[in-house]
């Protein structure tokens, strides 16, 4: 059994910045809320990154998350793009850090893995697999959706697999202590 916790997932973005937050109590998860934070009526850069890191206390201060799942940034053909990205991700990271929270990266095809099971799935699919996961409605903006799938993705990779009375960490773990268990290929 998972303990209680809520995780805060962030798709960081210099444009919009997607955020939600998820509760886990023992095996169940609730949405507490999922959003963007737009900045495109911001021209300065700076003043952006200021207004993502008071935008991420605020909700850091409101929700008092536990955790911190963040999507890290990734190559694209746009150097500078992938550079506002990283500084945007950084913000994030700075206003966790500064409220004591800890944080953790995925990389985007590791949170449409987690989410989808198909690491190449595109923003709606993650968006309807949340529909049903989750229960919520789908958001106008598809970044809140892959914020939430970030938190998702957190609890996923973190909540530990039990069988009888000793727990694993994960498959391999527990394949480790069973090697008899491993399905044959």
């Amino acid at each position: 059994m998972s303990k209680d916790r809520i995780i805060l997932g962030i798709d960081p973005g210099t444009i919009v910045m997607g955020y939600g937050l998820i509760a886990v109590q023992g095996t169940r998860i609730s949405t507490l809320a999922f959003g963007v934070i737009k900045l495109e009526k911001l021209e300065d850069h700076a003043v952006r990154l200021k207004r993502i890191f008071e935008r991420t206390i605020g909700i850091i201060d409101e929700f008092h998350p536990d955790e911190l799942a963040i999507e890290a940034p990734f190559f694209g053909k746009n150097v500078q793009s992938m550079l506002k990205l990283g500084r945007a991700q950084g913000v994030a990271i700075a206003a966790a850090l500064s409220r004591g929270m800890p944080y953790v990266e995925y990389s985007p095809r590791k949170i449409k893995m987690s989410i989808t099971g198909n690491g190449n799935a595109s923003k709606e699919q993650v968006a309807a697999m949340l529909v049903q996961t989750l229960g919520i409605k789908v958001h106008e903006n598809l970044d809140a959706t892959d914020a939430l799938g970030a938190a998702l993705c957190h609890y996923y990779q973190n909540r530990k697999v039990s069988v009888g009375a000793k727990s694993y960490s994960g498959w391999k773990a527990f394949l480790n202590d069973n090697p008899t268990r491993e399905a044959k290929k």
